[in-house]
C-alpha cells in the first residue's frame, strides 16, 4: 500500500538493502518492511551449490575425450560478489537478473581452462585412468585462479565422475584391453603350469632325496651289521683261540702228568726189580729141587710131580717106561 512492502528471507541467505543508493541494512535471514520506490535488495545464497560439467578436450596423441564431474562451493564474501554479479531480488524474492547462473559459467570456465592444461600434456590411456590427478589440478587451479578469487568464494571439491573417449576409440582400446587380459590370462596359465611343474619336480625330488636317504641308512645299517658281525666272528675266533689255548694248556699238563707218572712208575717199577733182584740174588744158584722142597708143602702130589719131572730130566736114560691109566687115575684120587 502506497509502495510500503514487506519481505523476509530465510537464515542461508545474506541480504543487503539499499536505499537510494545506500547500504541501509545487511545481514543473513532479515525480515522487513521497505519502500520500493527508493529500495533495492540484494538476496547472495550462502550455503554450499553444487555445479555440474561436461568438458570435450584433445590428448596429447590428438584423441578426444569427455571428461564429466561436478565442483562444490560455497559464496565466502557476498559483499564482494555483490560488488560483481547482480543479485537483486524483487518483492517476492526472485532474482530480477540471470547474473546468479553466470556465477556457475564462470567457475564452469575456470574449470575447463585448467582441465585442457592438464589433457593436453597427457596420453589418451593415462587421461582415462587418470581421475585424480585431474581433480587435484582443477581443484589447484580453482584455487589459484585470480577471477575466483575476485568472486568472492570458496571451493570446497571437486569430483571427476567419468573420463571417456569416443566410441570407435573406446571400442578399439577395449579391443586391446581385451587382448592384454587375454595375455595376462595366458601368462597366468602358463604360470600356473610352470608353478605347478616346478611344484610336482620339488615333490620328486624331495622322494627322490628321501629314496636317497634310505639308502643311505640302509647302507649304514649293512656297514653296521657288517661291523657287529666281524666283531662277534673276531670275539668268537678270540674264544675258540681260547678255548685251544686253555686245551693245549690242559694236554700239555695232562702230559706233563703222564709223564711224571709213567717216570714215577718207572722208578716204583725199577725200585720193585731192585728189591726183587736183591730178594732172589741168593736163590739164583741153588737148585730148583731145594728151592720147591723149600717154597712148597711136601704131600703126596707134589712128590708124584717131582717124580715125573725127575723122569723128563732123565728121559735119555729111560729105554722103556709105560705109565697106565689105571696108575694116573689112582694116583690123581690119592692126591686128592
Amino acid at each position: 500500500m502506497f509502495g510500503i512492502k514487506y519481505i523476509k528471507f530465510d537464515s542461508m541467505t545474506y541480504v543487503i538493502k539499499y536505499k537510494n543508493g545506500k547500504i541501509a541494512n545487511e545481514g543473513r535471514g532479515l525480515s522487513f518492511f521497505y519502500f520500493a520506490p527508493n529500495t533495492s535488495i540484494t538476496a547472495i545464497p550462502m550455503g554450499s551449490s553444487d555445479v555440474n560439467f561436461i568438458f570435450t578436450e584433445t590428448t596429447s596423441d590428438f584423441q578426444q575425450t569427455t571428461i564429466q564431474g561436478q565442483i562444490t562451493y560455497k559464496i565466502k564474501d557476498p559483499k564482494q560478489l555483490a560488488d560483481l554479479l547482480d543479485f537483486t531480488v524483487n518483492e517476492k524474492g526472485d532474482f530480477k537478473t540471470d547474473d546468479h547462473e553466470k556465477l556457475n559459467a564462470r567457475i564452469i570456465n575456470e574449470a575447463q581452462t585448467a582441465t585442457a592444461t592438464f589433457i593436453r600434456k597427457t596420453g589418451l590411456r593415462e587421461a582415462i585412468n587418470s581421475s585424480s590427478a585431474l581433480e587435484n589440478t582443477i581443484s589447484s587451479g580453482l584455487t589459484a585462479s585470480a577471477t575466483i578469487a575476485s568472486l568472492g568464494i570458496e571451493p570446497l571439491s571437486v569430483n571427476i565422475l567419468a573420463v571417456k573417449a569416443t566410441p570407435e576409440t573406446s571400442r578399439a582400446l577395449e579391443a586391446k584391453a581385451r587382448e592384454e587380459l587375454l595375455k595376462e590370462a595366458d601368462l597366468a596359465i602358463y604360470e600356473r603350469r610352470n608353478f605347478s611343474v616346478e611344484q610336482e619336480r620339488k615333490i620328486k625330488q624331495s622322494e627322490l632325496n628321501t629314496e636317497i636317504a634310505i639308502e643311505q641308512k640302509k647302507k649304514e645299517i649293512a656297514e653296521t651289521q657288517m661291523e657287529r658281525e666281524v666283531a662277534e666272528a673276531q670275539n668268537q675266533r678270540k674264544i675258540r683261540e681260547m678255548r685251544v689255548e686253555a686245551d693245549i694248556s690242559v694236554e700239555s699238563k695232562k702230559q706233563d702228568y703222564i709223564d711224571m707218572k709213567v717216570s714215577n712208575e718207572k722208578k716204583t717199577a725199577d725200585a720193585k726189580g731192585y728189591a726183587i733182584e736183591a730178594m732172589i740174588k741168593p736163590y739164583r744158584n741153588m737148585d730148583w729141587r731145594l728151592l720147591t722142597a723149600m717154597s712148597q708143602k711136601s704131600d703126596a702130589g707134589s712128590n708124584i710131580a717131582l717124580a715125573f719131572r725127575e723122569l723128563a730130566d732123565n728121559a735119555g736114560k729111560i729105554s722103556n717106561l709105560n705109565i697106565s691109566p689105571d696108575l694116573l687115575d689112582s694116583l690123581l684120587k690119592h692126591s686128592k
